[in-house]
This record gives C-alpha cells, sequence and structure tokens, in this order.
C-alpha cells in the first residue's frame, strides 16, 4: 500500500469519526466507488513544505504508520538506500495557516 492510498483511508475513517471534516465534494475511484471528500491531512513537515504553518498549540489528529525513505551516502560514494515503515502525525486543513503570500 502506497503512503498517498493509507492516508486517503485514514482521512476517510477521520472523516467517518468526526475529527475531520468532508468538503461537500464526491469524487469516483477507478472501480466506480463515489467517495466524500475530506479536508487534507498531512504531516507538519508537508504543511510547511506547501507554506502553511501548523497553528501553535494544535495536537495531531490522527497518528499512523506510514512508509518513509532513507538515503545515506556510503564511504565508498556508493548511497544505502532503504524504505521503511514510521508513525507519523497528521494535522488537518483547520488546523494550519498560510505563512507565505500565494
Amino acid at each position: 500500500m502506497t503512503n498517498a492510498m493509507i492516508v486517503f483511508a485514514e482521512g476517510q475513517r477521520l472523516a467517518e469519526e468526526g475529527k475531520i471534516k468532508y468538503t461537500g465534494r464526491t469524487f469516483q475511484l477507478d472501480d466506480g466507488t463515489i467517495c466524500r471528500e475530506t479536508e487534507p491531512i498531512h504531516t507538519y513537515t508537508v504543511w510547511k513544505q506547501m507554506g502553511f504553518q501548523v497553528q501553535k498549540g494544535q495536537k495531531a489528529v490522527a497518528q499512523f504508520t506510514i512508509w518513509k525513505h532513507s538515503e545515506k551516502d556510503k564511504e565508498d560514494g556508493t548511497k544505502d538506500e532503504k524504505m521503511f515503515m514510521k508513525r507519523a502525525s497528521f494535522f488537518s486543513l483547520s488546523q494550519v495557516e498560510r505563512t507565505v503570500a500565494e
């Protein structure tokens, strides 16, 4: 399962539990299933890369395990690459504010 699939499934679960909001829009999956769109959830790092800051005092809306890629330079000039599962904290759109002008 990819990170995108993990985050999508967790987002649907969080919305069903009332922890994040639905946007009011729907979309259709490849298999024909109609889904309700949820507000986006991302890690702190991803929100920061997108020009947002998690609001002071906010706690993660969820923590779950995703894939992490690690790359290290070896002494012989090659790279040591690893993929592993890591627990990450996620914040929703309603918990962040834009830090850069559009």
